[in-house]
């Protein structure tokens, strides 16, 4: 072979291996939260390089996307979102940053829970105390930041079963998005559907230890719905299922009067929260402060819940420690 036809082939081949999907850049996904981050990186692997937008320990019910996030879903092939309702800034950022890609909603088949009358009117009550300073209709509207959830409890991911359904939307999303690589994604996502399901039945099992009546904890924002669903538990939280407004005081003395009637001995603070709420009612009360919880956000990297997996069996671990020794 001479060196002009040398050259050549090794030129082709070149070219081949470009446009092989063992070549192939890696599909960009945005994720809203790093509760779907995480699901995505677990089921898209090395095929995907991924942008959270909150990240560990962040709030997503009062984040302001910059310009930054703007660019990076604008340059994205996917978008990765709860969906009911949860990510209120959403439409607006997509808006802006022009994202024409795959939009995956995770929460989409969930049988969403409704609000209880109760829930429903502390959400309106805490809304009411977060105006109540604003003189007028347009600074209400300008701190009205889109996380009104309606009727519907967002934190559809704290019961494993809802996760489940969320890791086989990515797949199908991540899949329809890069077909090239659909088999892998698929591959990678039973796999993990079976970790949680694995998980769901070695939780349920772990709290059945507990006595049913006995299983009411406090937290400080009502993001447990689903879990106490799923695995029969109670919780209280004189917050609403959004941290953005402040609890009222009627609402926390609510809370501290039937922590008293009933005797609860244990209360969490949550990751994303403020502590001091919970401080307040522990001092009042003397319930004891347990491990913390995490609800809307994962811990950073080498924390105990760095991973959706993980943040199960920390919050579970933590609430049967709790009600075991209270």
């Amino acid at each position: 072979m001479t060196t002009r036809s040398l050259s050549l082939a090794l030129a082709l081949a070149a070219s081949a291996l470009a446009y092989s999907p063992a070549f192939a850049e890696p599909l960009k996904v945005v994720a809203s939260f790093s509760i779907l981050g995480d699901m995505v990186k677990r089921i898209g692997g090395d095929d995907v390089a991924v942008t959270t937008l909150v990240g560990p320990n962040g709030d997503a019910h009062v984040f302001e996307p910059t310009p930054r996030d703007a660019k990076a879903l604008g340059e994205a092939k996917v978008l990765v979102e709860n969906g009911l309702n949860f990510e209120g800034w959403m439409p607006r950022l997509v808006k802006t940053s022009d994202f024409s890609g795959e939009a995956v909603i995770a929460s989409t088949g969930v049988k969403p829970r409704e609000l209880t009358p109760e829930e429903q009117a502390l959400e309106e009550a805490e809304e009411a105390h977060e105006h109540a300073g604003e003189k007028t209709a347009e600074a209400a509207h300008e701190n009205d930041h889109g996380h009104d959830h309606g009727s519907v409890d967002p934190h559809a991911w704290q019961s494993l079963t809802n996760g489940a359904i969320y890791a086989r939307n990515i797949t199908d999303g991540l899949a329809k998005a890069d077909p090239a690589h659909a088999s892998d994604y698929r591959k990678r996502g039973e796999a993990y559907i079976a970790e949680i399901k694995a998980l769901d039945g070695k939780i349920r099992a772990e709290i059945d230890t507990v006595p049913e009546d006995q299983r009411l904890i406090v937290t400080s924002h009502d993001a447990f719905g689903y879990f106490g669903q799923a695995y029969h538990v109670r919780f209280l939280a004189p917050q609403g299922v959004s941290t953005e407004a402040e609890a009222s005081a009627q609402d926390v003395a609510k809370i501290i009067d039937q922590i008293r009637a009933q005797k609860i001995r244990a209360v969490f603070v949550e990751n994303i929260s403020d502590t001091r709420l919970i401080d307040q009612i522990s001092r009042e009360t003397g319930a004891k402060v347990g491990g913390a919880l995490f609800s809307d956000a994962l811990s950073p990297a080498g924390g105990p819940a760095s991973t959706y997996l993980d943040m199960f069996r920390n919050n579970a671990d933590e609430i049967v420690k709790a009600l075991k020794t209270s």
